[in-house]
């Protein structure tokens, strides 16, 4: 019989990349979520029966054990930017990810995958890079041979970062950008999902910072990302005074509203703008794994082109033009 993987919160950006890779490799997936019937699109990842969305609630350890009965391995993909709500940073990235590793151990699972981030510090400036590494601290007490793996800024057909800016240069002449000069590493989904397949099969294990081939700061993630939607919009740094204020506005909107609306952008990210999201210096990367991260430039036009004003037409119309000159 194929082994059996459960993955929480497989069902999202990149847990998704993950499920589809194992059951490539013939591994049984349950999909730990929510809410499953959100997850449906999971199923064809295999053939029929072979990956499955399930319920769970990792806030409960019922739940918890019940999604992983059998599992000869664990993913834990579930993370968090809301710093309110039953499911806040600590309930999520702490809390949970040590009620998992703590399970696993019960139950006898051998293999352990944590998704973690690029500057988990227990001593960081945001709640959410503390409990990032309060997260992985408690899961190497429960699974000291778990593999903790830290991407910087993921990039994918799916993603929240490019697909967000992208929109957002659609509707506005200017783009307004927080920490232009912070410095990111964006990786390829499926160059992590990779790395984490690994750990899944017990090929490797350990710490890993995951960055992609180029290192970037903001401002030049936005231009090069406007080059290939073919916009001309002014890039605005705004300062983080700003952003602080506007955060602090927010709140206290969403929190008139009872959480009815979400914040563009809160005060715990403008703290994380302010601070470098690179591999460090001596840190186990890609290079150890044996994986060669690919290019944004290579990805962003597969799905950044939907952006453009003709849309799948602008190459089109761009020989036409070739043509007629």
């Amino acid at each position: 019989m194929s082994k059996l993987v459960t993955i929480y919160g497989g069902s999202g950006f990149l847990g998704r990349y993950i499920a589809r890779r194992l059951a490539a490799k013939g591994w049984r997936i349950r999909v730990a979520v929510r809410d499953p019937n959100q997850a449906m699109f999971v199923r064809p990842y295999g053939a029929v029966g072979q990956v499955e969305p399930v319920f769970c609630n990792i806030r409960d350890d019922d739940s918890v054990r019940a999604v992983m009965r059998g599992a000869d391995a664990v993913v834990n993909c579930v993370g968090t930017f809301d710093a309110h709500g039953k499911n806040n940073f600590a309930a999520v990235q702490h809390e949970g990810a040590e009620r998992i590793a703590r399970i696993a151990a019960e139950q006898g699972v051998t293999r352990m995958v944590q998704i973690s981030a690029i500057g988990a510090d227990a001593d960081g400036p945001s709640t959410y890079a503390r409990t990032k590494a309060l997260g992985e601290q408690a899961v190497l007490r429960h699974m000291p041979g778990a593999m903790i793996l830290r991407p910087s800024v993921l990039f994918g057909p799916e993603d929240d970062f490019f697909n967000r800016f992208a929109g957002m240069a659609m509707m506005s002449p200017v783009l307004p950008v927080v920490g232009g000069k912070t410095r990111f590493q964006p990786v390829h989904v499926d160059d992590v999902a990779q790395a984490a397949v690994m750990g899944v099969e017990g090929t490797a294990q350990g710490l890993f910072e995951l960055g992609g081939p180029e290192v970037a700061t903001f401002r030049e993630l936005m231009r090069d990302m406007l080059g290939v939607i073919r916009r001309r919009r002014l890039i605005w740094n705004m300062p983080f005074w700003i952003a602080r204020v506007m955060a602090w506005g927010f709140n206290i909107l969403r929190a008139a509203t009872f959480n009815i609306v979400t914040p563009p952008i809160t005060a715990d990210q403008v703290k994380s703008l302010g601070v470098d999201n690179v591999v460090a210096d001596g840190a186990q990367g890609f290079e150890a794994l044996g994986i060669q991260p690919q290019a944004m430039e290579a990805i962003l036009p597969d799905y950044l082109w939907r952006f453009r004003k003709s849309g799948q037409y602008a190459e089109i119309k761009d020989s036409a033009r070739n043509l007629k000159a």
